[in-house]
């Protein structure tokens, strides 16, 4: 499969909603259960664009299939640190996408003064853990309660690098 990894723009807000939603509603990655509306993601996405936000899809043609993105703190004291947040489609894990977009990810971060990388992952997303290990992450912390879905809590993973 190919895939081309470009930084986001105001075109791509459709469907990087409708990716972003797919992603959100199975559960698992990410922390919103659901999409915000259309024009809220349209306005995150023209701030990005206007900002150079570290910011990036991956395409398959015209549709996005995945995202990741590393945004700074905004106080003074911490804004040398950065949060990764990304997703990719089910049917396009395990093509090298997520290995591509955090490349260009921290590439870029390095580029904005962002010195530190960190995330939060459930302690089950095996495959993602492994990614960020590969990349030079390493585990901070362990949260019991980190994430809740549906009554039920999920142990998340603090993971940080240094650039």
């Amino acid at each position: 499969m190919s895939f081309v990894v470009s930084p986001i723009s105001v075109d791509h807000s459709e469907s990087f909603h409708s990716c972003l939603d797919v992603v959100a509603r199975e559960r698992r990655y990410l922390a919103q259960t659901k999409v915000l509306p259309l024009e809220k993601v349209q306005e995150f996405v023209e701030a990005s664009v206007a900002n150079d936000s570290v910011q990036f899809v991956a395409l398959d043609g015209d549709c996005v299939v995945g995202w990741a993105d590393i945004f700074p703190a905004w106080q003074d004291a911490i804004s040398h640190r950065g949060s990764l947040g990304m997703g990719v489609l089910p049917n396009y894990r395990g093509q090298g996408i997520g290995e591509t977009l955090l490349h260009a990810c921290i590439e870029k971060a390095k580029l904005k003064g962002i010195t530190c990388i960190e995330l939060e992952t459930r302690d089950d997303n095996r495959p993602a853990i492994r990614l960020y290990e590969k990349f030079g992450f390493r585990r901070d912390c362990v949260k019991s309660h980190g994430m809740r879905f549906d009554s039920v809590y999920f142990a998340t993973v603090q993971m940080s690098r240094i650039l």
